[in-house]
């Protein structure tokens, strides 16, 4: 079976809510009706990332759960690992990342993202962010990048 793993990056606030929303909700079920499997990465440490985990399991009411994979990629261990473990289908903490401080962790679950994506939905408004930064790795990577603005 292909499995096409798409990454989501983005800032931690939403200014056009309910348009990102709504293009993710487009890009999220074109992604289901092409693709075998996929394979959705996301975080958990702002707007944009509660959104999608939001948008893709209301997707998969949809359509169904039959193609797709929701992960939760945290940076670190936390307290509430089994709350998660029942909304997301898979949580996992990428043992690349290593015993850092919390920011640099976060930084490297992010790079982790782009790394393991075929495909990278990201919100970047704005150009000096760390969001922006992630963006330019990705370009340069030569990752396909649909950005959300």
């Amino acid at each position: 079976m292909d499995i096409f793993k798409v990454g989501f990056l983005g800032h931690k606030e939403v200014e056009h809510f309910r348009q990102v929303e709504e293009q993710l909700r487009t890009v999220i079920r074109k992604l289901l009706d092409e693709e075998e499997f996929v394979e959705f990465y996301v975080g958990r440490n702002g707007e944009f990332d509660i959104m999608v985990a939001s948008v893709i399991k209301s997707v998969q009411r949809d359509v169904g759960t039959h193609n797709s994979c929701l992960i939760l990629v945290l940076p670190y261990p936390v307290a509430d690992y089994d709350s998660y473990e029942e909304y997301y289908n898979e949580v996992i903490i990428p043992h690349e990342l290593g015993n850092v401080h919390f920011k640099a962790a976060i930084e490297r679950r992010n790079e982790w993202i782009i790394d393991n994506s075929d495909l990278l939905v990201m919100h970047v408004v704005r150009e000096e962010s760390n969001s922006a930064k992630y963006k330019r790795k990705a370009e340069k990577m030569g990752r396909k990048i649909i950005n959300l603005t």
